[in-house]
């Protein structure tokens, strides 16, 4: 059995990791700053069905459910002083980081939480990975990195220097920084970039959440570049097995780091995404059509061939029972 550190552990994927891990048999110590971007109480609400009641900042608190096998300490990762000991009181075998200031547009009105969050913070962690002797880390890039490439499906041999959004350019310097870390210290890194990700407790920015949120309440949905957009949907379930593969099995590439696209492979046209949405729910959404959003794609499509080869990634939910999955989970917790 592991002793892995999850940042990020209060987000989306972050919590559907720690609930893997933990049901595995491994000990788990989670970490988050449980920010304002969205909804704190959510972040909370996840903790709790991990049997963590109360958070404090800097401060330890065990679970409920799991015991001492899963720990949580909110914390920031720019934190030069308290992440360092962290690293003293826990002997890791492994690094897992999804902590990042996420979403695009939010990047465009206020850049400087990105440079704080992901780069900084992951250099710190980089840091305290190499201080003290921990050897392997995997790690959340994305698919905004690749930009407005015309080529598809997307291949992690594409070239990636054009990121048209600070956050895929804060993603594109963690790949940088991983590498070069890799390279010097010997550390064995895993970075996978994430395609669209959806799934019950989703994020409250995300298309999914906003769509169907809106259609329920008979409110309009906003409906960008007219609907020409398609999108690598990926079921969380999907992205968790992916994950912990990477996390507990050893890389079979003679490289110490390694890239991987993380999706389903198989691309969905917004407008069909709307409509399985209008077929679950029994309503009609009230389209409101829009130009294209600044920092935007039009299309992403992953190509997760090498993933599949090294570590048997098979995604395996349609987006049918996806959708039916989130509304679900949606009713139950908001209605």
């Amino acid at each position: 059995m592991k002793t892995i550190l999850v940042t990020g552990a209060a987000g989306f994927i972050g919590f559907h990791l720690c609930k893997k891990l933990l049901d595995l048999g491994h000990k788990v110590i989670g970490l988050d700053n449980i920010n304002g971007y969205y909804s704190v109480q959510l972040k909370l609400d996840r903790l709790k069905e991990l049997g963590v009641e109360e958070v404090f900042e800097g401060h330890l608190v065990s679970s409920h459910t799991y015991e001492d096998k899963f720990q949580f300490i909110k914390l920031n990762l720019e934190n030069r002083n308290e992440l360092p000991r962290l690293f003293e009181k826990f002997d890791f075998n492994v690094v897992c980081n999804l902590a990042a200031q996420a979403g695009v547009r939010y990047s465009i009105e206020n850049p400087e939480v990105y440079v704080d969050s992901n780069i900084v913070g992951f250099l710190n962690l980089l840091e305290c990975m190499r201080q003290h002797k921990v050897k392997k880390l995997v790690y959340a890039s994305s698919s905004s990195v690749y930009g407005n490439n015309s080529k598809v499906p997307f291949e992690t041999s594409d070239s990636v220097d054009q990121p048209i959004s600070l956050y895929a350019a804060t993603k594109k310097s963690n790949e940088l920084m991983a590498y070069t870390y890799s390279h010097l210290y010997d550390l064995q890194i895993i970075g996978l970039r994430f395609f669209t990700v959806y799934g019950p407790w989703g994020r409250p920015d995300m298309a999914m959440f906003l769509f169907t949120d809106a259609i329920l309440k008979n409110k309009p949905i906003k409906v960008f570049n007219n609907g020409n957009l398609s999108r690598d949907f990926t079921y969380v379930d999907d992205i968790v097995e992916g994950v912990q593969k990477t996390i507990l099995q050893n890389q079979p590439s003679q490289n110490n780091y390694s890239l991987y696209n993380i999706g389903n492979g198989s691309p969905v046209k917004l407008l069909d995404f709307i409509k399985a949405i209008e077929t679950i729910t029994g309503k009609t959404a009230k389209k409101q059509m829009f130009p294209m959003q600044p920092g935007d794609v039009a299309q992403t499509w992953a190509d997760t061939s090498d993933f599949k080869k090294d570590f048997n990634y098979e995604p395996n939910t349609d987006i049918k029972k996806g959708v039916v999955s989130f509304v679900e989970w949606y009713r139950k917790y908001y209605l």
